[in-house]
């Protein structure tokens, strides 16, 4: 009786746990391998040159790359202030009709932070460097 119990637990305490884990993609990794319906996820990466845009109905829209895909946000809600061109960014949201609506976007907070999952991505396309190993 008490295994029942035991396992019952942990199966709710299993799917609890899937319903509030967000993952990271970037935007080739959304191509690659597109997310399904109403999946909620973050997606990251930088804000390209002239990529934030408002909508006639107050929507921002951020147009972010991993320099090998761009991705368009749609943001109804006030934009981070730090949320600025060539600086990486962070949303929560899903895809829809190509897409990606998002309900949280998180910025970075001073010139040297670089979101840690927008960084691995840009790592492993061989396109980022840590500011310590830059040449000046």
């Amino acid at each position: 009786m008490s295994g029942g119990l035991l396992l019952a637990a942990a199966i709710l305490v299993g799917v609890t746990l899937r319903d509030g884990i967000a993952y990271f993609r970037s935007p080739q990794d959304v191509l690659d391998d597109p997310p399904a319906v109403g999946e909620v996820f973050r997606l990251g990466g930088l804000v390209v040159a002239d990529g934030i845009t408002f909508a006639e109905n107050g929507d921002v829209l951020l147009a972010i790359t991993d320099t090998e895909a761009t991705m368009t946000i749609r943001y109804a809600g006030v934009l981070p202030d730090l949320v600025r061109e060539n600086q990486g960014v962070i949303a929560l949201g899903s895809l829809i009709e190509g897409i990606f609506v998002a309900s949280e976007i998180l910025a970075k907070h001073d010139e040297k932070y670089l979101p840690k999952e927008v960084a691995k991505s840009l790592r492993e396309r061989g396109v980022y460097q840590p500011e310590s190993l830059r040449a000046n």
